[in-house]
């Protein structure tokens, strides 16, 4: 998914909008060259040495990866599990959302 991260990433830089990830890779030092190397700009967190049963995966309830959680501007998870397609109209519409009850901002 990271090109399409980027990509969504690229065209919101002036939208109230943040991707967070999590990256399961057990080695915390072979992660950090890859995230260099997949040029992931975004907040990354380590799951831990555990790899996919890690403390955050845990803590969210994931079972399979890549899983997709997008949360709206007061926090409330909107939508999990989305397929790649649909992640882009999901944070659109909340995006949508957010303007309208805050018609200030961009």
């Amino acid at each position: 998914m990271y090109p399409h991260e980027r990509s969504l990433v690229a065209r919101l830089k002036d939208k109230p909008f943040a991707l967070i990830g999590i990256n399961s890779d057990v080695d915390k030092d072979k992660l950090k060259k890859r995230m260099v190397e997949e040029k992931i700009t975004w907040r990354s967190f380590w799951n831990g040495p555990k790899g996919t049963d890690g403390p955050i995966s845990r803590a969210w309830n994931v079972r399979g990866w890549p899983t997709v959680y997008v949360l709206d501007s007061k926090g409330t998870i909107r939508f999990k599990g989305l397929p790649e397609k649909k992640l882009d109209e999901a944070v659109d519409e909340l995006l949508a959302e957010a303007q309208q009850e805050h018609p200030d901002r961009k």
